[in-house]
């Protein structure tokens, strides 16, 4: 496994590798890697020659108050673990490869609208920190196919959006979402639980599961199910930032148009932000599209 800390010696080393005829798959990252990321590695090993995975934790997505010092790096197990899924090149820059310039002039990358609701509401400015970053990143690498997981589920639409908005050709692949075996997604920050929380912290799936199983039944008071799964996350000791049932394809709201439905939740665990999401297909609860079609 190559490992790169300079953009030179990165594209040295994908250039030649791309003159073989060889496809380049990317997996951006910010380290502290588990399961999940690694199912992002073998994902990109099935449809690619080369696969390249980036570690950097990318100040730019951080908002004030965050936990940029303090978020989990584990540089030399995040190697070994590359190595051992048969990683053919690892990238870690520092800050100042990254953004020679510094930050405050730094040219940004914004994606307006789905940028701006759910996580861009009470993050504000963290997406276009995201867009910025694997912009770069895209430009560094030129990979074929990049590979994301859907835990952050807003994130990939916001990333899709903007290849297609800016012609990157690249294909970007959605990988399902790692889980613990009770259910709790993984996350780096699944590393600041408690013992107490990390008991509490499946209910996050289960009630999105519970909201899907509604829907599925024919149940289509949206709004009623929004509120009641908050209440259900405040009873079980959350903070809830936001539980919606959107439209998969724009993130707003469903309509009869609709044909996938996500449900998107975010809640805070003491001092731990926990996402989550599930999508179905519409056409498959037929007793959903029977009622509204009566209304």
């Amino acid at each position: 496994m190559r490992t790169c800390t300079t953009v030179a010696h990165l594209q040295l080393t994908l250039n030649a590798e791309r003159a073989k005829g060889k496809r380049i798959a990317f997996v951006p990252t910010m380290g502290n890697l588990h399961e999940g990321h690694l199912s992002l590695v073998r994902k990109a090993k099935a449809l690619a020659h080369y696969v390249v995975v980036s570690i950097f934790v990318n100040p730019l997505q951080f908002g004030e108050g965050e936990d940029l010092d303090n978020y989990p790096r584990t540089l030399a197990a995040d190697k070994s673990q590359l190595f051992s899924e048969g990683t053919d090149a690892v990238f870690i820059p520092s800050v100042a490869e990254m953004y020679p310039r510094g930050m405050r002039t730094q040219t940004q990358v914004r994606v307006p609208e789905l940028s701006e609701t759910l996580c861009g509401s009470s993050r504000p400015g963290h997406f276009d920190g995201v867009t910025t970053v694997v912009t770069k990143l895209f430009n560094m690498v030129k990979p074929d196919i990049a590979v994301f997981g859907e835990k952050d589920f807003q994130q990939l639409s916001i990333i899709r959006k903007m290849v297609d908005d800016l012609c990157m050709g690249i294909e970007i692949v959605g990988v399902p979402t790692a889980r613990a075996s009770d259910g709790l997604a993984l996350s780096s920050r699944n590393g600041y639980l408690s013992d107490e929380n990390r008991a509490i912290a499946p209910e996050l799936h289960h009630v999105i599961n519970d909201c899907k199983a509604a829907i599925g039944s024919g149940f289509d008071n949206f709004l009623q199910l929004e509120s009641h799964a908050r209440l259900r996350l405040l009873a079980a000791g959350f903070e809830p930032d936001y539980f919606a049932i959107r439209d998969a394809r724009t993130l707003s709201n469903v309509t009869d148009q609709t044909e996938e439905i996500a449900i998107l939740a975010a809640a805070r665990l003491g001092p731990t932000r926990l996402i989550d999401n599930t999508r179905f297909n519409l056409a498959t609860h037929s007793e959903w599209r029977l009622l509204a079609a009566q209304d």
